[in-house]
Order: C-alpha cells, then structure tokens, then sequence
C-alpha cells in the first residue's frame, strides 16, 4: 500500500515538473519571430538578361534571373518582405527608350512597376536617378506601383513638406517559431543624396529641396515609434563610407545605423556588395555577420546581379518588439566567369517582354 501511494505521489512530481517546463518555456519561444527581409536596389532598368550594347545575353543582369532568388528565399521562412532600393528607372537603353521616345501613356504601367507588382514588393525607395527625366514623367510612372513610394528627405519647395509619402508602417501578420500569430507594425522609411540638387538641377530647381540624410532621420525615426511601429528598417539610397558626417555627406549607412530606433539597413547607390571583403578592414564592420555597429546591413551590387538578404530574429520582451539578432548576405545570380547560377522566372520574363523587344526593335531601325 505504501508502495503505491510512494508511487503515485512520484508520478504526480513527474508531471507537474513536466508542466511547469513547458508552461516556462512556451512564452519564450511563441515571443520570438524570425523576419527575412529581401532587397533589390540599383536595378537601372535592368529587367531582361540582355546586354542592349552588344545585343547579346547576358546572366549577370537582370530581374528575371534575380527573381528566381526572391522566390527560393521567400520558400526558405514562413515571413518575409520585399523591398527596392531605388534607381530602377534609368540606366540602360530599355529605360531611355521609355522615357525620351514611348513614354507612359494614360492607363499603362511602366514595366519596372510591374515587375514590382508581380513580385510583391512591399514598398520601394525613390533613387537619385529617377529624377534625371524630370517629375511629370516620374510622377506619371508611379502612379502604376501598387505599393508604397517613399522618401523622407526630399521636400516639396512650395507646400515645405515631404514630396512623397515619408514612410509606412506596415501591418503584417507574422507566424512565431510555436506557429502562433503576431501582428508586427514594420516601419519603413527611405532617403537619398542631397546631391541630386545639383546633378539634376535643371529638373529640380524650384520645385523641391533635399534635406541631410542623418538629420531627416533623427527627425522621423521617433515619430514613426510614437506611431506604433515595433521596428524600423531603413531603405538607404546611400552608400557606406567611414570618412566623417557632415550635412552634404552623400554616403550615409554608418551613421544611420548609429541612430536609435533603425534596426536594420538596405543599402544602395554605389553598386558595391555588402558584406564584402572591400569592408573587411573597416572600424565597427563585421563582414561575417553583415553587420555596422551591431546593425544588419546589407547593399546588393546593381543591375539585378544580387538579392541582398537580411535575417532578422524579433523578440517581444516586456510586450515589446526588439530585434535580439541581425545578420545578412547576398546571393548572386551568376558566378564570377558569368556562368548562370538561376534560371529566369518565366512568368516574369512574359510580362515585361513586349518593351524589351520594343527595345530591341527600336535599335535595329536606328541601326545600332
């Protein structure tokens, strides 16, 4: 008899230690969100594999092929964003031929824009080249986005305010690693070199400003938390460069990521890759992480060579969100003889065909 009591009292310790085990460890782990944020930047009109120069393929450019990678690391995690950096409308003769010769006509969407609809682009930056055809045209192109267009820091000289949206917050539902759903408010917010006063002056003068990066984004960076957002990622058409700050800095990533409140940093403008080892060297730069200042930071070359990839894991600690981990890295689209490491996402590759060969088609009557 005493036996069985004896027993009976060790298996009920047993369960209740087994309880008490997970009933700790489930809070942890159903608090904890892994968050795979993707980039794409410096594009230049880049949609096809095709080298209009040489009228040739070519596997080292093209949204086609970088597609194909957007895809793979969606697959890869249960949440995950898309965003473009900036500097998707100029920049080869696919771009120019749609700006200074066809043009948008009412009711069309220009391809990059539909690109970036097909592929679900969450919100895109606004580049110092998309300037360089003047605002009407600009302005009439991203009216095809479905997505938001922002930029922070460039300001409308007549109304003294953002020409564009500043930034979001987006609402996103985010499954945790127990598979319980979150709401996460990402911030999101972008800027630019002020320089593009003076290389697109003609386009410019009169009609809006650019205000220094750093300071615009101590200026925005509280009021977006005060909004509610749980983290802000910061899409940077900025390069990184240690040399000191100053208000005509016109590349910026090491100080932003100084700044509290930015958790995260895409990068872009210099068509540099980042981590790389032309920043081994470089003071409060881990290259293995991806990291500046403790910070992910990821910049991914230009021309759609590379998906720049930033793997952040979000804990919410005392009913707050906080980033407890950030690394990042880029992947190519073809090795570095140019062999294609991707094939191209045919569907992507249908939709934007017709003003590629219109491209094409237009070259051959100049006869280039």
């Amino acid at each position: 008899m005493h036996k069985k009591i004896f027993l009976i009292l060790f298996l009920l310790c047993l369960s209740q230690t087994s309880f008490l085990s997970i009933a700790e460890s489930t809070p942890n782990q159903q608090g904890v969100v892994d968050l795979r944020i993707l980039e794409t930047t410096d594009l230049h009109a880049s949609l096809i594999n095709y080298d209009y120069y040489q009228t040739k393929a070519d596997n080292r450019i093209g949204l086609v092929k970088t597609a194909t990678l957007i895809r793979t690391a969606r697959n890869e995690v249960q949440n995950s964003l898309l965003f473009d950096d900036g500097d998707h409308l100029k920049g080869n003769p696919l771009g120019e031929y749609l700006a200074r010769i066809r043009g948008i006509h009412r009711g069309k969407i220009h391809p990059v824009y539909r690109a970036f609809n097909f592929l679900d682009y969450d919100a895109i930056a606004i580049g110092n080249h998309e300037f360089n055809y003047g605002l009407d045209f600009l302005n009439a192109a991203i009216k095809g986005a479905k997505m938001p267009v922002i930029n922070a820091n460039v300001f409308s000289v007549k109304k003294n305010k953002p020409y564009f949206t500043p930034y979001v917050i987006l609402k996103r539902n985010v499954v945790d690693q127990t598979g319980r759903k979150h709401e996460l408010k990402i911030g999101v917010i972008s800027f630019m070199p002020t320089q593009i006063m003076k290389w697109d002056k003609a386009n410019l003068e009169g009609k809006i400003t650019a205000k220094p990066i750093v300071d615009t984004a101590k200026e925005f960076i509280p009021i977006m938390k005060s909004k509610g957002a749980d983290i802000i990622v910061a899409l940077a058409h900025t390069g990184i460069s240690y040399e000191p700050y100053n208000a005509e800095s016109e590349n910026t990533v090491y100080y932003l990521t100084k700044i509290p409140g930015i958790d995260a940093v895409l990068a872009g403008h210099s068509h540099s890759v980042f981590p790389g080892p032309v920043y081994k060297n470089s003071p409060n730069t881990n290259i293995k992480m991806g990291q500046i200042n403790g910070k992910p930071v990821v910049m991914a070359g230009a021309f759609g060579s590379r998906l720049g990839i930033i793997d952040l894991r979000i804990q919410k600690i005392n009913s707050t969100w906080r980033v407890v981990k950030g690394t990042s890295l880029t992947r190519p689209i073809a090795d570095e003889s140019g062999n294609p490491l991707v094939r191209k996402d045919k569907g992507l590759y249908k939709l934007v065909k017709p003003e590629h060969q219109e491209t094409v088609d237009f070259i051959k009557k100049l006869g280039l």
